[in-house]
């Protein structure tokens, strides 16, 4: 389907549902802003630091890997991890099975912020589930009823 036929298709539904849903990841992005400076971070830190906290045990997070999550270039990523271990935030370790590699570890401080950010973070988040999973609904409804007319 071209990007004119796909805008043809667009309904007066689609862009309240659409507007709704930005709305909603608007306000979550602002609330998290809030919090997150608070307590002394940017959202760029925090979300570096989730993503290592997040990331499966078996695994041991990279500075290349930060940057594929963090959708930022690797050198972007360098000078977060800098800043980040200056602040004592993080640590830096060479890797067990290749030296080389530097793998990036959270201190204890940064565990106990973690949790008190993630904490309220999953709270708003669960107060705002029901406007996103509505808006959510509107538009994957709107998908099955297009696939259902393409199929008649």
């Amino acid at each position: 389907m071209t990007t004119k036929a796909r805008e043809d298709s667009l309904s007066p539904g689609d862009y309240e549902a659409l507007a709704n849903l930005r709305f909603a990841l608007r306000k979550f992005t602002e609330f998290s802003n809030a919090e997150v400076s608070n307590l002394g971070l940017t959202p760029q830190q925090h979300q570096a630091l989730l993503a290592i906290k997040g990331l499966p045990p078996e695994k041991e997070m990279t500075v290349g890997m930060l940057a594929d999550r963090l959708l930022i270039a690797p050198h972007s990523a360098t000078e977060l991890v800098d800043r980040l271990a200056d602040a004592g935030y993080i640590e830096r370790v060479s890797s067990k099975v290749d030296g080389r590699r530097q793998i990036v570890r959270l201190m204890d401080k940064t565990e106990r912020i973690l949790a008190k950010l993630s904490g309220a973070h999953l709270h708003e988040i669960r107060e705002m589930a029901p406007e996103l999973m509505e808006a959510l609904r509107v538009l994957q409804d709107r998908r099955k009823l297009e696939k259902i007319a393409w199929m008649a």
